[in-house]
């Protein structure tokens, strides 16, 4: 199935129906998918600013680490969902977004640095570590999320 199809089938579905005819629902949607992405961009600047050596310095960083990569998961999932409710309002119109695209290559980049490189490598004592790996990760951690909300943030207004 193509991608434009799947837009389609989207924007004509039950959930499209629902989220165009009650928008007080869509407002409060809207509001669970900005704090969730609060949550995951304030843990996600708290990890990288420990791992770069500004904040908490001291508290090891494996334990900041650990307490902000609790909350990943739940923000990230939360997110999703919401975003998922509010794209099927404005299904086509965000096919044709080249924000939204750009949004999601980073979201995707986003998880790729979360869950198969950030978390891999910081379950090894972060003293092993070379001080400039750790923080070399938490800069491009920080610029793909920055890149995240930069681009969900143009797509309302484009």
């Amino acid at each position: 199935m193509e991608l434009i199809a799947f837009f389609q089938w989207l924007d004509q579905s039950a959930l499209a129906e629902f989220s165009k005819a009650y928008g007080g629902v869509f407002a409060i949607v809207q509001v669970g998918h900005i704090l969730s992405m609060v949550l995951l961009g304030g843990m996600i600047i708290t990890g990288d600013l420990r791992l770069l050596g500004v904040v908490m310095r001291d508290i090891p960083s494996e334990s900041v680490l650990e307490n902000t990569h609790r909350w990943l998961a739940p923000a990230l999932t939360v997110s999703i969902i919401t975003g998922s409710y509010m794209t099927s309002a404005i299904a086509m119109k965000i096919y044709h977004s080249g924000f939204f695209w750009s949004k999601m290559y980073w979201l995707a980049a986003g998880i790729v640095m979360v869950y198969l490189i950030r978390r891999p490598l910081l379950k090894f004592d972060h003293a092993s570590i070379n001080p400039w790996t750790l923080r070399l990760m938490a800069i491009a951690s920080i610029t793909i999320w920055f890149n995240v909300a930069g681009a969900g943030r143009w797509i309302g207004f484009s």
